[in-house]
């Protein structure tokens, strides 16, 4: 079986394209190793996967048509997993357009290109849990909520083009709507690592709702391992139906609990400033995993305590040196 990961110096292809290397799998990755945060991590990352002979990188941008002549990638991808794409809420504010190219136009692209594959089995698709917006009915009843951020229309218009070559092509898609994924070699854009950068070096870290915000934080290693079950049970999915699944851990937590768990790993304590509920965040995530549990078995075996300390250990020994 061939693989294409695209995105796969990223946080979560590269998590992925580590496993299937590890299985003997065969995976070629592109990613157009963007510096909207620390290329520094990008690159150690695909140093890592390059290590392996099973591995071929492409250095490329979805948006470019051509991409996929010029390097023949169509021939013989059983599995894609789209992971490449423009993510973080607060800056498609500042920065809609971005979203519009990379995340819609880019997709639209993928689709286009493997429309006729006679080898293509599946296109898996990073979506989000901010599809939801503040509804929590809409989480429940796995319904669309109303997006507030340019970031989670722009997911939920990627859910929209999947329906739309599955109707006109039976282009098998399957949306992956995560919930807060953390863990070693995450992305530096994020909370959780801001906050471990900023306390290491004494600095005050800005706590947003007076860390009211509750969140399905997720494991990478368990968004791994449930994504596997995904590809090992594909034959479950109906695919005339809405192919949406959350990966998220049903148990939601506050971010100032988070913050807490920080600081104990790391033996500090944390220099704060509060203030207010910044424009396109989401309140409350949590994740329903019932139909997941059923149809693929998922767990989620990572608590907080357990995967905090192992990101905090990572982040010591191997980012900060």
């Amino acid at each position: 079986m061939k693989i294409l990961i695209t995105g796969c110096a990223g946080f979560i292809g590269f998590h992925l394209s580590l496993k299937y290397l590890k299985l003997n799998k065969n995976v070629l990755g592109i990613d157009n190793l963007n510096s909207y945060y620390d290329i520094r991590i990008k690159k150690q990352r695909l140093k890592i996967l390059k290590r392996y002979k099973n591995f071929k990188f492409i250095k490329g941008d979805l948006k470019d048509e051509k991409i996929f002549k010029k390097k023949n990638l169509i021939r013989k991808i059983n599995h894609i997993y789209h992971f490449a794409g423009q993510a973080g809420v607060r800056y498609s504010i500042q920065n809609p357009s971005v979203y519009i190219k990379d995340n819609i136009l880019a997709f639209l692209n993928l689709l286009e290109n493997f429309k006729n594959s006679k080898d293509l089995k599946a296109i898996f698709y990073a979506s989000s849990s901010s599809v939801y917006g503040n509804s929590s009915k809409d989480k429940s009843k796995r319904i669309s909520g109303k997006p507030i951020s340019v970031y989670a229309a722009s997911k939920l218009s990627m859910e929209l083009l999947a329906n739309v070559y599955f109707s006109l092509y039976k282009v098998k898609s399957i949306g992956l709507r995560f919930f807060t994924v953390y863990g070693p070699w995450g992305r530096p854009d994020m909370a959780y690592f801001k906050f471990c950068n900023l306390m290491t070096k004494k600095k005050k870290i800005e706590i947003f709702n007076k860390g009211n915000h509750q969140r399905s934080f997720t494991f990478i290693d368990d968004v791994i391992n449930n994504l596997l079950l995904i590809g090992k049970n594909i034959n479950k999915i109906n695919f005339s139906t809405k192919n949406v699944f959350n990966i998220g851990n049903p148990k939601t937590v506050s971010l100032i609990k988070f913050v807490k768990l920080i600081e104990k790993n790391l033996s500090i304590k944390a220099k704060k400033t509060y203030k207010k509920i910044q424009p396109g965040d989401v309140i409350n995530t949590k994740s329903n995993s019932e139909i997941e549990k059923k149809l693929f078995n998922f767990k989620f075996n990572t608590n907080l305590e357990k995967g905090i300390k192992k990101f905090v250990n990572w982040y010591l020994k191997e980012y900060e040196k």
